[in-house]
């Protein structure tokens, strides 16, 4: 079917054999079939792009983001647990006289500290400080506040603590009482500051250990503050791994830079296993939310098609679709065949 455009000049007359009762002129040029040069399709060209997004717009781009936490996490510990495990051999040999290499020792703690360095960006933003593993949720910055702990808030009547993070306005507000169990108090803050990104637990001295994303630990270090109070002292969580205090000057260096060593390394395992863990969940999601074949030949054959269209929609179509879609995923994903 044919959209027909009028021209100028004369419509009277016997519907044409098209039965629209319009009559084109005929223009220079036309067909010796007298058919009008001015019939252009209905769907025009720059409609097509549409499939293309709708298509990809049924990837699951959590899934995504998961199998490539995981991977790139899996990659970096890879990565510490040999520069853990080379710089455990020479601390062994040094402390066993078997050889002093300590130039050698140096340079393992300086690497690894170059690499710990990138951890952030290396490891997807999944790997914190302390070699955990965690996603989809972020890496996390723990910290205390300094005079916060459980037996001043339990010790004599109930209190009512606000706080305030940043510019925001609204204050959060934690009321305490004495009826309270230590489990619940821990429980009432974690609630009430969830708002702010910030979660709360407790450690085995009773001290209260709040955490959040490391991308807004910046903010939270230098804006926290508790409404009579003002800014809080923040103390962030020192049980992580800074290859750039460990030392090898001394035997009792060497001791606990080994134990540093052997610590870090249990804790690179136990991340391998929980990242292995979550990859292979992503895989069993793949599987199971596989699209048909059928569906795949046909994304991809609309994607081929759009990319050979050179102009504006074109373009506006595959950049859209392909928001969020990293080379690190691609490769993730692509492992899971």
């Amino acid at each position: 079917m044919e959209a027909i455009r009028p021209t100028t000049g004369s419509t009277s007359g016997p519907a044409g054999a098209n039965g629209s009762g319009v009559r084109s002129e005929a223009a220079p040029g036309a067909t010796p079939g007298g058919r009008p040069p001015q019939l252009t399709p209905v769907a025009p060209a720059r409609s097509a792009p549409a499939p293309l997004r709708r298509g990809l717009a049924s990837v699951d781009h959590q899934l995504q983001g998961d199998v490539a936490s995981a991977q790139q996490a899996l990659d970096f510990l890879e990565q510490v647990a040999g520069q853990l495990q080379a710089l455990k051999g020479e601390l062994s040999a040094k402390l066993s006289a078997r050889r002093g290499d300590s130039g050698a020792i140096e340079a393992h703690l300086r690497q690894l500290g170059a690499t710990m360095d990138k951890r952030r960006q290396a490891s997807g933003g999944s790997v914190d400080a302390r070699l955990s593993f965690s996603s989809p949720a972020p890496a996390s910055q723990r910290f205390r506040i300094k005079g916060l702990n459980l037996d001043m808030l339990t010790a004599g009547a109930g209190q009512t603590l606000s706080f305030s993070v940043g510019g925001n306005t609204q204050p959060l507000t934690v009321t305490v009482d004495p009826s309270m169990t230590r489990d619940d108090i821990v429980v009432r803050f974690d609630r009430a500051l969830a708002p702010a990104n910030m979660r709360v637990s407790a450690d085995g001295s009773g001290a209260l250990v709040f955490s959040t994303p490391e991308t807004a630990w910046p903010m939270v270090r230098d804006s926290l503050s508790i409404q009579g109070v003002g800014r809080v002292a923040v103390e962030a969580d020192t049980d992580v791994v800074m290859p750039q205090q460990w030392g090898a000057s001394n035997a009792d260096a060497l001791r606990q830079s080994l134990h540093e060593v052997v610590q870090a390394l249990a804790q690179v395992r136990r991340s391998q296993d929980a990242a292995s863990q979550a990859l292979s969940a992503a895989a069993s999601r793949a599987a199971v939310d596989q699209a048909p074949p059928a569906d795949i030949e046909v994304m991809a054959q609309d994607f081929a098609d759009t990319a050979s269209t050179p102009n504006y929609e074109s373009l506006l179509a595959l950049t859209s679709a392909l928001v969020g879609i990293s080379r690190e995923r691609v490769l993730a994903l692509l492992g899971l065949h």
